[in-house]
């Protein structure tokens, strides 16, 4: 089965009201009752359910050879996890927050990311690298960061962001079937604010495939995780000036899906790029690049950023630094000046 289809019939069917935090536990558990082969182990993820409560419930469910605590070595997490994928498993390895991951940086991007490569196709890496990102619960610079860009400069990763409970579920699974290394980035600013209706039982969304969140006419306005929200906020307000705006969550930023993002923008004329890293060679710089060399002739103003700025993640600070519906408004307008 690939990672994009489902099984005809299996399971239960209909939808359940669930939190983006809810979700992403229903997927993990759902592969792990289709597939013996998907573990799940990270700091402290069996009995405490890990440090947000998303892996709540899979140790006791499947016992500590498929759910378990690993020491504090990121660097042991990811390289255990990459032995583990080449051998045949499906891990999934949890850190605590993305700002931890360095340490595991170059069993990422050499080992992890390089398997498919550098076996000429004989090896691939089929794992899940799950991390909660970015700011928004006052959590300081060491808990809030969005280095998102640092993996999708890597070629051999994935990198999927979900905005929503359904595409988190359904992005996860596909996550686990894909047989080549995922980073599934976690926005934990929204695990819990929201709720919506997620399918029950098997449910995948096939990666590289973004979602047209609002439909629109005169202004583009990309965007993935929490920021989906901001921009969806800065919408309506522009609405009431009668500025028609089409909102694209990407879901996936490798790989991209720039078939829908051109053609929104081609339609539209305009474009505003939303994200809450710092600024400067940002994933937003790739997709500004991206318009500026494959649609540049239909613009009628200025691709405008509206991101986070160039300084470490600030704590007293932090509504300031992370774009809001203000901000994205302002660069909004910006787009109808040439």
């Amino acid at each position: 089965m690939t990672a994009t289809e489902t099984k005809p019939g299996a399971g239960k069917t209909g939808t359940k009201v669930m939190t983006m935090l809810e979700a992403i536990t229903d997927a993990m558990r759902t592969e792990m009752r289709n597939d013996d082969r998907v573990i799940v182990f990270g700091e402290d993820v069996g009995k405490k359910g890990g440090v947000f409560g998303a892996t709540a419930g899979l140790f006791e469910e499947f016992g500590e050879k498929r759910c378990f605590d690993t020491p504090l070595s990121e660097c042991g997490i990811i390289g255990a996890g990459v032995g583990m994928a080449v051998y045949g498993m499906r891990p999934i390895a949890e850190i605590q927050f993305l700002d931890f991951i360095y340490p595991a940086f170059d069993q990422i991007v050499s080992e992890a990311a390089k398997m498919r490569y550098r076996s000429g196709g004989e090896y691939t890496c089929p794992m899940v690298i799950r991390s909660p990102y970015g700011g928004g619960i006052r959590g300081g610079h060491y808990h809030s960061q969005s280095s998102e860009a640092y993996f999708c400069h890597t070629p051999g990763l994935k990198v999927v962001i979900p905005s929503t409970p359904a595409d988190a579920k359904g992005l996860l699974i596909a996550s686990i079937r894909d047989e080549d290394p995922v980073m599934f980035l976690e926005p934990k600013r929204i695990y819990r604010h929201g709720k919506g209706e997620v399918p029950i039982g098997e449910h995948v969304v096939p990666l590289g495939k973004a979602r047209i969140a609002r439909e629109g006419t005169d202004v583009t306005l990309l965007c993935y995780g929490a920021m989906v929200s901001v921009c969806e906020q800065a919408a309506e307000e522009a609405a009431k000036a009668g500025r028609s705006c089409e909102i694209v969550d990407l879901r996936t930023l490798v790989p991209l899906d720039e078939a829908t993002v051109l053609e929104s923008v081609k339609k539209t004329g305009r474009c505003v790029v939303v994200y809450e890293a710092p600024k400067t060679c940002g994933y937003g710089a790739e997709l500004s690049a991206l318009i500026a060399e494959k649609c540049i002739e239909y613009l009628e103003g200025p691709i405008v950023r509206v991101a986070g700025f160039d300084t470490p993640f600030p704590y007293t600070l932090e509504p300031l630094y992370m774009p809001d519906s203000k901000r994205v408004l302002a660069g909004i307008e910006k787009t109808f000046v040439w």
